[in-house]
């Protein structure tokens, strides 16, 4: 047996439960209850809407960090490309100037000064490169490789495979894993 004295009425405590439902959702006894049933289904059916473009719209916030996060980072990694691009032309006139030079001129004290001078600035070229991911592509000796290499002329060949990197006429250089530039070269091809 219950002790009314220590709970409240019935009455007080629906009425407490239902503080704050709005009067149209209420049963106050007009209607005959089929109305608030499919009230009900309309309001579950709402909230499961909202909880799915919930859910679509989380996704779809996750992807866009995501995106983000890597356009971070491959702005990161390839951010120098453009200065990367522009120094190798540099580094061609660094080589060409060296293989310029005949061996034999190579012993002359003020021509030796200028070959040291040119070989410490290609040396401090490379290093940048090196410390900013940028390799540059193997070519002679190695079967061609379009995504690498462009082949700019066909040489007859007894010595060598078809297709067949023989001669670098201009290096290739890689930036991290993208291709920065070709690596320009002659190709093999069966003598006639």
């Amino acid at each position: 047996m219950t002790d009314n004295k220590t709970q409240p009425p019935l009455d007080a405590e629906i009425a407490k439960e239902l503080d704050g439902v709005p009067e149209e959702l209420l049963d106050n006894g007009e209607t005959d209850g089929n109305g608030m049933e499919d009230e009900l289904a309309r309001l579950r059916e709402q909230l499961e809407a909202s909880r799915q473009e919930t859910l679509y719209a989380r996704a779809e916030m996750q992807n866009v960090r995501r995106r983000l996060e890597k356009d971070i980072v491959d702005a990161r990694n390839y951010a120098a490309t453009g200065f990367a691009r522009d120094i190798l032309s540099v580094a061609d006139n660094l080589a060409r100037a060296l293989s310029a030079i005949p061996a034999d001129q190579r012993e002359d004290e003020k021509v030796k000064v200028i070959v040291t001078g040119i070989e410490a600035t290609n040396r401090e070229i490379e290093k940048a490169f090196t410390n900013n991911g940028i390799t540059r592509i193997a070519s002679l000796g190695l079967p061609l490789d379009p995504n690498q290499h462009q082949a700019m002329i066909e040489v007859p060949s007894a010595d060598a495979e078809p297709g067949t990197v023989v001669q670098e006429l201009q290096a290739g250089y890689m930036i991290k894993d993208r291709l920065l530039r070709p690596a320009m070269v002659a190709v093999a091809k069966k003598p006639d």
